[in-house]
Parts: structure tokens; sequence; C-alpha cells
């Protein structure tokens, strides 16, 4: 009893220190709570994809970060505890390729034992590229993952390893997806970004091939995120022009979504055989309900995918700040929010040098 007791006290002067009135929700400037935190744990990758880390820029001659700048364990434990005090209710791991920081099931078992103020578990995900899940999904259920969300751009081997500038083949991510669903980590997400003039052929065939799965299939429009990926609004093949694709052979109907802050739209089958998501953030933005704040590799904390500028909390963790002092940080930074980008799209007030998803994380 008095490890609660002292659990629900420390809680409450990190609350109290931060600002945050009992039992209220951390605002930002728009009154977006903070609920989601994405922790991209490295920089890297094991593919090249044309619209996230192109070759001819991510090279053998790129510098990435060196093992000692990225966050240990303990430290992105540390700020998640911390937000979860403050009102974060799922935390995503990703990347780069998340997987290939080694012994990423230590940091999910450190993450795993979280729990709100009302005493629920904290939802524990992860996005990935699916070449090591096979391998790895059996360690990350036993850890504690939740879910996992696994990136897949087409069906057809050419086309998919074209856009992944990689020489892993379709079959090698599917039988990821399979492995994961069997150890537990469902309903398994699969995300397909679809570019028009490149992929957009696929988009049936990928509706086809989940249909009846128990997987949900989400349709990415190609976003400009970073300066890096050649974006070109003729390229986007908007959520409407995919649902009209996918309902000429498959006829479909909307689904509510399941919470404020739900990033895809939701439509079923109306023969029962699964449901489909749409993320819109080029033609519906949906900045108005971001609960969401990243975290880098190295500790800094993003307000924005889109974002050119992120805060130090590094700095803070390895020069002593108690907890109360990075709630404080944390806290202020959420309130002083502002970010909504992609209703600015276009706008001279949009034209600045943005982060890589490489670097933060979808």
């Amino acid at each position: 009893m008095s490890k609660v007791v002292s659990l629900t006290e420390h809680r409450e002067s990190l609350r109290r220190a931060a600002g945050a009135p009992p039992g209220e929700a951390l605002l930002d400037t728009r009154r977006r709570p903070l609920r989601d935190l994405r922790i991209s744990v490295t920089d890297r990758c094991n593919f090249r994809c044309t619209y996230c880390m192109p070759r001819e820029i991510f090279d053998g001659n790129y510098s990435f970060m060196p093992h000692a700048a990225l966050l240990t364990f303990e430290e992105i434990a540390r700020v998640a505890s911390i937000g979860v005090d403050l009102g974060v209710r799922k935390i995503r791991l990703t990347g780069g390729e998340p997987l290939v920081r080694k012994n990423l099931e230590i940091l999910v078992a450190m993450l795993a034992p979280l729990r709100t103020p009302e005493g629920r578990p904290v939802d524990i995900t992860l996005t990935t590229n699916g070449t090591l899940l096979a391998k790895k999904a059996q360690a990350l259920k036993d850890a504690g993952l939740s879910r996992v969300t696994v990136s897949l751009d087409a069906l057809d081997d050419e086309m998919f390893e074209r856009m992944s500038d990689s020489q892993v083949s379709v079959k090698t991510i599917l039988r990821g997806i399979d492995e994961a669903a069997r150890v537990g980590l469902a309903p398994v997400k699969i995300n397909m970004v679809v570019r028009k003039g490149v992929n957009h052929g696929q988009v049936v065939p990928m509706a086809r091939h989940f249909r009846h799965s128990g997987h949900v299939l989400r349709f990415i429009e190609f976003m400009d995120v970073g300066g890096t990926n050649g974006w070109n609004m003729k390229e986007v093949m908007t959520g409407a022009e995919i649902l009209r694709a996918i309902g000429a052979e498959f006829p479909l109907e909307p689904v509510a979504s399941g919470y404020r802050g739900e990033v895809a739209g939701r439509w079923r089958y109306a023969d029962g055989a699964g449901e489909i998501g749409i993320i819109t953030s080029v033609s519906q933005p949906f900045c108005g309900d971001c609960t969401r704040v990243r975290l880098s590799p190295e500790g800094k904390l993003f307000l924005c995918l889109f974002a050119s500028q992120g805060h130090d909390l590094r700095a803070l963790l390895r020069s002593g700040a108690t907890d109360e002092q990075l709630a404080q940080r944390i806290a202020a930074i959420w309130r002083g929010r502002d970010d909504h980008y992609s209703e600015l799209r276009g706008s001279a007030a949009a034209q600045h040098k943005k982060i890589e998803m490489s670097y933060i994380g979808g």
C-alpha cells in the first residue's frame, strides 16, 4: 500500500510542478490535450525508401547519430513515465527503423509497467518496416508490446523493391505480419503510402489481399515531410480518390472514430470483410485534434511532424534535473504549442525547413 501511496504522491508532485490542475488535461494553445508520445529510437534504417530516405542523400557518406548521442533506454523510460503522469495514454516506438536498435525489447519491458493515474495500462505500440519482425515478434510480445504497425507500399515485388530501394521481398514482410498476428500483436495495422504515378495501382490489390485477414490496412496520402523526398502535390492520391477506387469493387461504409485524435478515418467493407483506414493529412488536415508529441533519438521534443526545431530534454536529463523540473519543462513546451502545419500547407507561413521523417518517425 505504501508503494501505491508514494506513487500517487509523486504523480501529484509532478503535476503541481507542471501547473496541471488535478484531474484536468494538459492543454496547448488550441486546447488540444497531450495524449500520444511517439519515440524515435534511432535515425538509422535498413531501407532507402524514395519518399523518406532517398539513397542519393542517405548514402555511405551520410553521418548518422553516434550511439553516445542517443538517449539511453533509461532516459527514454524516464521521459515516458513523466509523460504518462502529464496525460500520455499511448506510446509508439518508431525511427528510422526501430528494430535496428539493439535489444529494443528491453526498452519495451521498461515501458510496459506504466499505468495511467486511473490504473489502466498505457498502450505500447511500434511501427516497423517488417524486415526483422518475424525474428523479433515473440520477444516484443513477451516484453509487453501491445500492437504493431507495418509499412508496406506494394504487393508487387519489383515495385516494392524499387520503392524501398532494397533487396527485401514482399514475402519477408508478410511473414513478419503473420508472425506478429500469431504471437498476439493484433490487430496488426498495415500502412501504405500512396504516391500517384508510382504505386497507386496497388491500392485495390492491397485491399483485396488484406480483406478477411483481421488486419487493418491504412492508406496514407503522400506528404511533404522533410526536404529530401521530392514532394509534389500532383503525386498525391487523395483519400477521396482512394475510397472511390476501392469502393468501386468493394462497397464501403463509414465507421465512427474510436477516440479524439485518431488520425485515420475509418471505413468498413459492407460485406463484413474487415476495416480500412484513410489518413488525409494533405487533403483533409486533422491538426485540430492532434494530440501527439514526438521525442527524437537524441532527446529533442518536437510538437509536429512538420516542425523545424525541437526542444532539448537531453541536457536536462544529463545535468541532474529532478522529475519535477522535467515535468515543468515538458508542460511549458506543450502549453505553448500552436503547431498546425497541414492547415497552412502552401501558404507563406508554411515555408520553412522541416525535419526528416527518418529522424522523427511518421
